[in-house]
């Protein structure tokens, strides 16, 4: 049995006590969220949601029990409440002053992630006066995105790096683009295979650029005149996962077909 110390003794003093087996001592407390922050905080740069600023995790903390005025949590209030219409046209208008976005803009707040647009793009876009669609395959993301427009229309590649295990982005006169394509798609970071594009790609005219922006939506300024629509899943740089941001050109809604289930057309939303 291990002995119990007893400060009076001379070896307790003397710093000669038996050290307790490691059995015997109680187990050590993972450290609490205020010490870690206090000693260091883990920066996630993989897949998944990204790092938030610590002002940001600390505003929503302090306002999770209870929303200022509102006497609920902002997880209790109606989506269709004074409290919560606030927070969402704040939102709007933040985008919209960052990237200096006109009227002739819709930004919408939707579910789905990626993936969902993927399926939504073709489905809203592709239609009676073009079902083609260009698409500028530089790695996983668009890949997927292609496959999923292929079941609602004609995909033409534009270009793949397929070849060289999709290791670099196109420079434009390797585009092979069609003047009378729906639009032009592209994911402008591959996050698995590592390829960024530092521009945006030139498309004939009246054919609007379509931008899947999820893993580098918000870390630069973008003009987004030059794009018919922008969607990104938040959770890198724009927020926690479980929004998708969709910057989108009112004109081109006006393509959506009415008998699409109504969620699944942009109109629902804009409206």
């Amino acid at each position: 049995m291990q002995p119990i110390a007893n400060p009076a003794d001379p070896r307790y003093t003397q710093g000669s006590w038996p050290t307790p087996r490691a059995s015997a001592l109680p187990p050590k407390s993972p450290p609490t969220c205020r010490q870690a922050l206090m000693e260091t905080r883990n920066f996630n740069f993989s897949a998944g949601p990204a790092v938030l600023p610590l002002p940001v995790l600390q505003k929503a903390q302090e306002e999770m029990l209870c929303l200022p005025g509102v006497g609920a949590s902002v997880l209790e209030i109606s989506h269709r409440s004074p409290a919560f219409d606030e927070i969402i046209v704040a939102a709007e208008a933040n985008l919209r002053k960052l990237f200096d976005i006109s009227d002739d803009y819709a930004v919408l707040f939707l579910q789905g992630g990626s993936r969902l647009q993927f399926s939504m793009v073709p489905m809203n876009l592709m239609g009676p006066q073009s079902n083609t669609a260009d698409y500028i395959l530089t790695g996983s993301w668009g890949k997927k995105a292609a496959a999923e427009a292929k079941k609602v229309g004609t995909v033409n590649t534009a270009y793949t790096a397929a070849d060289s295990n999709f290791d670099h982005v196109p420079e434009q006169g390797q585009l092979e683009l069609s003047s009378d394509a729906a639009y032009v798609h592209y994911c402008c970071n591959e996050t698995i295979q590592g390829v960024q594009f530092k521009t945006e790609p030139e498309t004939p005219a009246g054919v609007p650029l379509i931008c899947d922006a999820s893993s580098d939506f918000m870390h630069r300024k973008l003009d987004v005149s030059k794009y018919g629509m922008i969607y990104a899943c938040a959770q890198k740089n724009a927020g926690p996962a479980g929004v998708t941001i969709v910057i989108m050109r009112k004109d081109l809604a006006e393509r959506s077909d009415a008998n699409l289930p109504s969620y699944l057309n942009y109109n629902t939303h804009i409206d």
